[in-house]
C-alpha cells in the first residue's frame, strides 16, 4: 500500500497551469484534494480540472487545514497515494508547511511538484533582476493595519533592494486588497514616520493577474500609480530600490515607466 502525500502547484491562472508531471501524479492518485483560499486563480474551473484528472476533487476550506490540521488529507494519505493541489507553488508561502510536518510525524512520504509562483512571474514580466530583491512582505487589510510593510521597505531600500509586497486576500470571501489601497496605507505610515520611503515621487511597480493572458503591468511614481486602474485581482506591488540600467530599460519598455528613470540608474 502506497502511503504518500504529493503537493502539486497549480500555477497562477487556471487549471492548465498544472505541469504534465503534476497531472500524471493526480491521475494516478487514490485521493485528490485542493485548496483555493490562499490565492486567486482568475480563470480556474474545478470542473475542467476534474475532467483532466479523471476523478472527483475534494475542496478543502481554510478551517480544514488550520483548525483541523489537515486531518482528512492525512488520513487519506495513510490509506493510499494522495495528492494536494495548491495555487502557485506549494511552499512559496508557509501556509502548508505544517501539513507536511504532520505528514512526517505520521511517517507519510511527501513529494513536491512545483508550479509557477508570483515571485518568479514578477521578475519575468517586469525585467527586474531576481537578485535585486530584498525581503518580501505582505500588506494586510486595513482592519489588520501594520507598520511592518513600511519598515521592511525601509530596510530593503537602505540596501538598494526592491521589495515585493504581496497584497492580502481572502479568496473564500472574494476580498482582495488592491494596489491603490496598499499605496494609501503605506503613504499613511509615511505621513506618521516621515522617513521619505513612500513619497509621491517614489517609484513603484504594480502587477495584476500575473500568469494570465491579460496581465496588467505599470511602473510610475506613486502620485501617478495610485490613479492607475489595474482591473481585476489578484494584485501585487513592488517598491523599487536602486535600478540597474537594464532594469530601467525593461520597465520603460514593458511597464510604461517614465523615461527619466534612466537618470537614476547605476
Amino acid at each position: 500500500m502506497t502511503k504518500e502525500l504529493v503537493f502539486i502547484g497549480l500555477g497562477l491562472n487556471d487549471e492548465r497551469g498544472i505541469s504534465l508531471q503534476g497531472l500524471e501524479e493526480a491521475k494516478t492518485a487514490d485521493h485528490v484534494f485542493i485548496e483555493l483560499y490562499t490565492n486567486l486563480l482568475p480563470d480556474f474551473s474545478i470542473t475542467h480540472l476534474e475532467k483532466l484528472v479523471g476523478k472527483p476533487i475534494q475542496v478543502m476550506q481554510r478551517r480544514n487545514l488550520e483548525e483541523e490540521n489537515g486531518k482528512s488529507i492525512l488520513d487519506a494519505a495513510e490509506s493510499g497515494k494522495t495528492v494536494f493541489l495548491v495555487p502557485g507553488d506549494p511552499f512559496v508561502a508557509t501556509t502548508h508547511v505544517t501539513l507536511r510536518l504532520e505528514a512526517a510525524k505520521r511517517n507519510i512520504k511527501t513529494r513536491i511538484i512545483h508550479g509557477a509562483s508570483i515571485i518568479s512571474a514578477i521578475t519575468s514580466l517586469s525585467g527586474l533582476h531576481n537578485y535585486k530583491f530584498g525581503k518580501t512582505v505582505t500588506v494586510p487589510f486595513a482592519e489588520n493595519f501594520s507598520e511592518t510593510p513600511y519598515n521592511v521597505i525601509n530596510q530593503n531600500k537602505q540596501l538598494g533592494l526592491h521589495t515585493l509586497c504581496l497584497l492580502d486576500l481572502k479568496a473564500d470571501e472574494k476580498r482582495f486588497l488592491t494596489i491603490k489601497e496598499a499605496l494609501k496605507m503605506l503613504t499613511q505610515t509615511e505621513q506618521k514616520k516621515k522617513l521619505n520611503i513612500v513619497t509621491p515621487t517614489t517609484l513603484a511597480l504594480g502587477v495584476a493577474r500575473a500568469g494570465s493572458n491579460n496581465p496588467s503591468l505599470r511602473a510610475d511614481y506613486i502620485n501617478e500609480l495610485i490613479k492607475f486602474d489595474f482591473g481585476e485581482p489578484p494584485h501585487s506591488l513592488i517598491l523599487l530600490g536602486q535600478l540597474h540600467f537594464m532594469e530601467a530599460e525593461a520597465l520603460i519598455a514593458f511597464a510604461g515607466a517614465p523615461s527619466n528613470i534612466r537618470s537614476t540608474t547605476k
